[in-house]
């Protein structure tokens, strides 16, 4: 089978089944242990910003701090 008739055949299932299929694809790549490729933008966003926060540009938020300020938004 080809991916593209997978993708057909997914384009007919419910949202409840589409949204099972997506969670199954997104374990499969997470067990793989590999990161997604990083697009040619994506790349040189992070080597920016890696280079303002060397400089000092740029500070780090801590990770509790950034969840509570997304959780009091929503």
């Amino acid at each position: 089978m080809h991916a593209q008739d997978v993708i057909d055949e997914a384009h007919a299932l419910s949202l409840e089944d589409k949204l099972r299929l997506v969670e199954e694809i997104w374990d499969s790549i997470a067990e793989d242990g590999r990161a997604p490729p990083l697009s040619d933008w994506q790349q040189a966003e992070l080597d920016k910003r890696e280079r303002l926060y060397r400089a000092g540009a740029e500070r780090l938020h801590a990770v509790d701090d950034v969840h509570a300020k997304l959780r009091s938004r929503a």
